[in-house]
């Protein structure tokens, strides 16, 4: 018999949001650098070093959003996989090193090269700097190892596989020719991580992460039309706070040890 009435399901998991900042590292990059509109170049900066810019000096004195940073938010469903989802906005920065010695191919102005050249920033600078950003959606599983009787206190592991894309704003001088910007997709990105994490008072946690990702940049903009293209594997080390946001129907989960 029906009564016309329908019970609304609830949702029995937990929102969280997360802010953290991370220090990087990057792979060697090969790098290509093209425009036959504008310019008259098709080069390429074989195994080039790039380092991170944490811009930490002054740390309380600067914008929050200034230093490499994550922000991230999600859902776990609190379900028997204890699986959840992630949006994240992983703000890295990637410069090349000025002053390295490189192997360049190619040609520039007619002329063909192939040989070692000492790369100067009024040849070439180039930077992901604001920044070499990895938008992405990422699937969660939790393990839960430690929870005290009283629910307020927890301590679990998480790993996490995503992808997405780059979303940089690239800074670069090619022959003189600088071009700053504009925030573009550029290519994209996979990713996976493991993180420890300590939930304090059902409401607070406090996260320390590494991530490991493939970020392959098929259009960053230079100068005019120019376009440079390289790939690398970037490894972050990231500590993170945030808090979380119960549904109605959450119901802490026993640890699985």
């Amino acid at each position: 018999m029906q009564t016309g009435e329908t019970k609304k399901k609830k949702l029995h998991g937990e929102f969280f949001f997360e802010w953290g900042y991370h220090r990087d590292a990057y792979t060697n990059s090969t790098i290509h650098f093209e425009d036959r509109v504008t310019g008259n170049y098709s080069f390429t900066l074989h195994n080039a070093v790039a380092e991170d810019k944490p811009d930490w000096d002054n740390f309380f004195k600067t914008p929050l959003t200034v230093p490499q940073y994550v922000m991230s938010g999600g859902y776990f469903f609190n379900d028997k996989h204890d699986l959840g989802i992630e949006l994240c906005w992983n703000h890295l920065k990637y410069v090349v090193s000025d002053y390295q010695t490189l192997h360049l191919t190619g040609d520039i102005e007619g002329v063909r090269y192939d040989l070692d050249t000492l790369v100067t920033p009024d040849f070439v600078h180039f930077e992901h700097t604001n920044g070499n950003n990895y938008l992405m959606l990422s699937l969660l599983k939790r393990f839960q190892f430690l929870q005290s009787k009283n629910l307020k206190h927890r301590l679990s592991a998480n790993i996490r596989f995503g992808g997405g894309a780059l979303v940089p704003k690239t800074d670069s001088y090619i022959m003189g020719k600088h071009n700053d910007g504009p925030f573009r997709v550029s290519g994209y990105v996979i990713g996976v991580g493991g993180a420890l994490r300590y939930d304090a008072f059902r409401y607070l946690f406090l996260q320390f992460g590494v991530k490991g990702s493939f970020a392959n940049y098929t259009d960053a903009k230079l100068y005019l039309q120019g376009r440079a293209q390289h790939s690398f594997f970037s490894a972050q080390y990231i500590l993170s706070a945030g808090f979380n946001i119960p549904t109605k129907g959450y119901k802490a989960r026993p640890t699985i040890f």
